[in-house]
């Protein structure tokens, strides 16, 4: 497999024309594999275009978020207000696709996606959340102990949005590609923390064996971004407008 070349995207969050400007860098790059790690359409943008740029790419291999999970499970009385718009956005159809998504599958033998740990969609992975609210990268122990059991050479996860890899000392490699269509959020669980890239692009990853080892690198991709935020701010979701025009939480 030396010289393979995979795009892991992850948490595109409904955020189309970041879509769109991530999959045109990866096919400028010649990569024709890519995997999606979940958070599709959930948000305050165009959650039924993200959908349909998604359904015409069977060829991406996805599985669900946590978030796709709510919007299939949750009443809309109960979804937070990322669901609640992104739900009143799609059709059956959009939902019916999101209900085929597996949450967890193995590529090649090599390769194990999820999206946040392997046993749950909820939970941080390579980043915790600290009680001052900001967040920190994890224990190397903790790290371990949520991949015990999946020796895979690479392990995926997205959720925190923050472009992240760890390498354990047996040599496998764990990679959660930062957030294509969300720089920034805030959440109350475990306690109140945020998230915050710092600044409003689009972010993929790109995984590629080399002489049999795995190796991760990063990619920045700018795109229109306020046009998105500004989408955000006509349905006073200030917060979204925030992290989409900067990175940042103001």
């Amino acid at each position: 497999m030396s010289g393979t070349r995979i795009a892991v995207i992850a948490d595109i969050h409904g955020n189309d024309l970041a879509l769109e400007a991530v999959l045109a860098d990866i096919e400028r790059r010649g990569i024709s594999r890519i995997v999606n790690l979940g958070d599709h359409l959930s948000g305050a943008l165009n959650a039924a275009r993200t959908a349909d740029i998604l359904m015409a790419r069977p060829d991406i291999l996805a599985i669900a978020g946590n978030h796709d999970r709510w919007l299939l499970d949750k009443p809309r009385s109960d979804m937070g207000d990322w669901d609640r718009i992104a739900h009143e956005l799609l059709s059956p159809q959009h939902l019916n696709w999101l209900a085929q998504l597996p949450a967890s599958r193995t590529v090649q033998d090599d390769i194990f996606l999820c999206h946040g740990t392997p046993a749950s969609d909820t939970t941080y992975w390579l980043d915790e959340a600290a009680r001052d609210g900001a967040m920190r990268l994890s224990s190397l122990a903790r790290i371990e102990s949520l991949a015990e059991g999946f020796g895979h050479p690479v392990l995926l996860c997205g959720h925190t949005h923050i472009a992240r890899a760890v390498r354990l000392p047996d040599g496998r490699l764990i990679v959660n590609p930062g957030s294509v269509g969300s720089p920034a959020y805030d959440d109350d669980t475990p306690f109140e923390h945020k998230v915050e890239t710092g600044s409003p692009h689009a972010r993929y990853a790109i995984l590629e064996n080399r002489d049999g080892l795995w190796e991760a690198a990063f990619q920045l991709v700018a795109y229109d971004h306020m046009a998105m935020a500004r989408l955000a701010e006509s349905r006073d979701q200030h917060a979204w407008a925030s992290a989409l025009s900067t990175g940042w939480l103001r």
